[in-house]
């Protein structure tokens, strides 16, 4: 079977997508990955098909005004008044995208698997085969469990379901440059890639774990919510070994790293984050990520602190204390795979779910949002997750469970049984 996966956005959103083409490469399928160029290195030490397209919307993110704007939610007017410059700005950069994709797509398949900012049922309807939506984000699929976890105000229950339909909307200017390079009639429902050509369900996988959503989640047959997608490290790879040797000269250390967020004020964070460490009196890996974290009052390596750029989270997080993250789906799955107590402070969009989530779960503290975020604060957080016995065994429950889903195998028996 050859399947080709579309997906676009920083690394934590082509991650898991990665690792769903390398669990189908070893199950015997061929398997594209077509991806930002920019996120090549996920693919090339697995040896993976990689197609690589225009990193379209990425390209926005280093100018400060959009990077604020983005990472405060919008909020207030002058973040309305960027978020529309962002939408105008991201039509004309998501063609260019979605013509590489169209490009890669004329190679052929046997079925298409797409993210959901990607028209892939579109073009596996143009190739005549099927299409699967792979999402990260329980906001897609309507429940009346529980409210769209992207809309930032409270709801009533009645509206929960309701609650998703604008997030689907949003994806029809994208849709609408999909129509122009795709010889296909424009019928009624194209834009929505949750059903099929001919009106039904279409096949829907959710790379995240059931054990984390909130109880009496409604979601129909044709949804496949499988567990968490992990990348493991590459079979080549090895810890540096001043790593290594920092990991070894001491007890399990803190992990701080808020992943792709590039942050508003990296320097306030870092003096907040290097504060807090000194605080608990406890060792840290700080990983900066894209500088969310500034830390350059700091050596690269202390007897306290380790501030290391990235380093694969399944060898990674076994090895820490407490794990202090973003919240992002894909970071939040692989601390709760490595069993370890979590602080997370949210930024934006589908994180702070995740972190209500996990300290729902009993394995997190409760939430401390970046923007709130004092060194005092984070020292309590972490003190609390490395001291109560309650979070660290519920955390090792948790984990088994998640591990035992094993996502990527059950998302490729649901792909198998379409071919």
């Amino acid at each position: 079977m050859k399947v080709l996966i579309l997906t676009h956005g920083t690394r934590g959103d082509v991650q898991p997508y990665a690792a769903l083409a390398l669990a189908l490469q070893n199950a015997g399928h061929h398997a594209v990955l077509a991806a930002p160029a920019a996120s090549a290195s996920l693919a090339e030490p697995h040896n993976l098909p990689f197609a690589p397209v225009h990193d379209g919307p990425n390209t926005l993110l280093d100018a400060p005004h959009i990077r604020q704007a983005i990472e405060t939610n919008y909020r207030g007017l002058a973040g309305k008044k960027v978020a529309l410059q962002v939408m105008r700005a991201s039509k004309p950069l998501m063609a260019r995208v979605f013509t590489d994709m169209v490009t890669v797509a004329q190679a052929g398949a046997d079925l298409v698997v797409h993210g959901p900012s990607i028209p892939g049922h579109r073009i596996a309807e143009a190739l005549g085969v099927p299409a699967v939506a792979a999402l990260l984000q329980p906001v897609w699929v309507p429940t009346a469990s529980f409210a769209n976890p992207m809309i930032p105000l409270p709801l009533p229950r009645a509206l929960n379901r309701a609650s998703y339909l604008p997030f689907r909307m949003m994806l029809r200017s994208f849709g609408a440059v999909a129509d122009k390079m795709l010889d296909l009639p424009r019928r009624r429902g194209r834009h929505d890639f949750l059903r099929r050509p001919d009106g039904g369900p279409a096949t829907v996988l959710h790379g995240f774990s059931r054990h984390l959503l909130p109880p009496g989640t409604d979601y129909p047959a044709w949804v496949h919510t499988t567990g968490f997608w992990f990348l493991p490290a590459a079979s080549t790879w090895r810890p540096p070994e001043d790593l290594a040797a920092f990991l070894a000269a001491g007890a399990p250390p803190v992990y701080i790293g808020f992943g792709s967020m590039a942050g508003t004020d990296p320097h306030r964070i870092g003096r907040v984050v290097t504060d807090a460490i000194r605080l608990t009196g406890m060792r840290a890996v700080l990983v900066s990520g894209w500088g969310g974290i500034a830390v350059d009052d700091l050596p690269a390596r202390t007897e306290e602190v380790f501030v290391l750029d990235q380093a694969p989270h399944d060898w990674l997080f076994p090895r820490m204390a407490v794990i202090v993250h973003h919240g992002g789906s894909g970071t939040t799955g692989a601390a709760l795979a490595s069993g370890r107590p979590q602080v997370i402070c949210p930024f934006v969009a589908d994180q702070p779910f995740w972190a209500a989530r996990a300290h729902a779960a009993g394995v997190a503290s409760a939430p401390l949002p970046q923007r709130h975020l004092t060194a005092q604060g984070l020292a309590a957080a972490i003190r609390q997750a490395t001291g109560e016995e309650t979070m660290a065994r519920r955390a090792g429950q948790l984990a088994d469970a998640i591990r035992g889903e094993d996502g990527t195998k059950s998302a490729i028996t649901v792909l198998e049984s379409l071919a």
